[in-house]
């Protein structure tokens, strides 16, 4: 259970911060980077959901993402170690990785294929979905220098999930464009 009584802690005035297992960081290391940059994705669906609520499933699926991107946070935050731990520490598990495919399935059937690249653009829903992949992104690369680092794990699943998140976020930006008829598709060459 979580319990925050007081906001500030002093604790990281001198540019570290606290990870689950009581070790201190510095706040520009890698694995606070990583677990800082899915706050940045979580924080960038949330202002995608301020124009999803004419489609209750769509924002469903944006609302389960972002509870499973504070497990995600979580799992980051207390890395894997030799010792066994105190308590059992959040994971993301494979089951949240399957149901985000699913839930990419069943949004890309209504789509047709792509015939170019999308544009970042469309709906006010699209736009701001295209800019949370692109955090995604950002953050599945902090997570997969991180876990090529000497000396650091980082969960497999977790990885998996970052990844289908970001594909996620492609094809509901698509679904958000009028099922993909609105995509706004990039001509190469065209302003040459």
């Amino acid at each position: 259970m979580v319990r925050l009584n007081k906001i500030y802690t002093r604790t990281g005035d001198a540019g570290t911060t606290g990870l689950g297992t009581g070790e201190r960081r510095a706040k520009h290391d890698l694995r606070i980077e990583a677990f800082g940059t899915v706050d940045e994705t979580n924080a960038a669906i949330g202002m995608a959901r301020l124009h999803a609520a004419h489609d209750a499933d769509l924002d469903r699926m944006l609302s389960r993402i972002q509870n499973d991107l504070f497990d995600l946070g979580a799992d980051l935050a207390t890395p894997e170690g030799d010792e066994p731990p105190a308590y059992e520490p959040l994971r993301i598990v494979d089951s949240q990785v399957i149901r985000l495919e699913e839930d990419i399935d069943r949004l890309n059937a209504s789509l047709e294929p792509l015939r170019s690249f999308v544009l970042p653009a469309g709906t006010a829903l699209s736009a701001h979905l295209h800019l949370a992949r692109t955090i995604a992104r950002r953050a599945e690369r902090a997570m997969t220098a991180l876990a090529e680092r000497d000396g650091e794990r980082v969960n497999a699943a977790a990885i998996r999930y970052i990844n289908r998140v970001s594909d996620l976020l492609f094809v509901a930006a698509r679904f958000a464009n009028d099922a993909g008829q609105a995509d706004v598709l990039w001509v190469p060459g065209e302003n040459r």
